[in-house]
């Protein structure tokens, strides 16, 4: 605990953090940081199993709870399991960092920043994984970032604090139709407000019946995915397809439709 409140609190499933031991209560939160704070004397099992390790579950339990986030995380168990994390990638580090603060399954992922530090490639990989994680196992994540299109690409709920004050919270939609101060506003940007709008909407919700001519986009890409492959083609509509089967089509003005930001 580094900070106790003067007044109020933030009950996390159950009692009030401070009625709780901080060793006890930090037990309860998994907490991910951009410069991934592996034990460089530990392997990535070990470096995963910390938390675990001192909750004193069973060997054999914190044995497979390691290979199963290895496996979520796209990470062979064999073959990263006994490497040390100067062995690895900045990614596959970040990764193991992230896995860490997953092992004993918080209530409350805490993470701040924790993909600053990587390349936008690594780091849209990165995103992915977490999303698809996320999907898997259910814990509530509080993502600390800068980065506008992150926030929207990954948050439910986005709260903006301008000043160490909170200033609007919402989704990401009402954040962006609807920002509440010229701050919000100019974070969200006029010129990408469109472009961010369509990024939260998959191509499944306004896909019409009919053939279309190229290649096609998976049905859980969003508009924004659409509309890059119409422009980099100079088609005006492109086929949407799910495990393989062509399902349908999304026009160009149906995109250009959904881009229109309502009063």
């Amino acid at each position: 605990r580094l900070e106790a409140p003067p007044r109020g609190g933030v009950p996390l499933n159950g009692p009030p953090p401070l009625s709780e031991p901080p060793h006890i209560l930090g037990r309860r939160i998994g907490y991910a940081i951009q410069g991934h704070g592996l034990f460089p004397h530990f392997t990535v099992a070990r470096n995963i199993a910390a938390v675990p390790n001192l909750l004193n579950w069973p060997r054999d339990r914190i044995a497979a709870r390691v290979d199963e986030l290895l496996q979520l995380f796209s990470m062979d168990p064999v073959q990263f399991r006994d490497r040390y994390p100067a062995d690895l990638s900045g990614g596959q580090q970040q990764r193991v960092g992230v896995a860490r603060a997953l092992a004993s399954r918080p209530d409350l992922m805490l993470m701040d920043e924790p993909f600053g530090a990587l390349d936008p490639i690594i780091r849209a990989r990165a995103q992915d994984d977490l999303r698809r994680i996320h999907g898997k196992l259910g814990s509530t994540i509080m993502l600390v970032t800068h980065d506008m299109d992150e926030a929207i690409r990954l948050a439910d709920r986005i709260a903006v604090m301008d000043a160490g004050r909170l200033v609007q919270y919402g989704t990401p939609a009402e954040i962006i139709t609807h920002p509440a101060t010229n701050f919000v506003a100019d974070m969200v940007g006029d010129v990408e407000r469109p472009l961010r709008l369509l990024s939260l909407i998959p191509v499944s919700q306004v896909m019409v019946n009919g053939p279309a001519e190229g290649a096609a986009i998976p049905s859980d890409a969003s508009l924004r995915d659409a509309l890059s492959a119409c422009l980099w083609t100079g088609r005006t509509a492109v086929p949407v397809e799910r495990g393989g089967v062509l399902i349908g089509q999304v026009t160009l003005n149906a995109i250009r439709g959904c881009a229109e930001l309502q009063p």
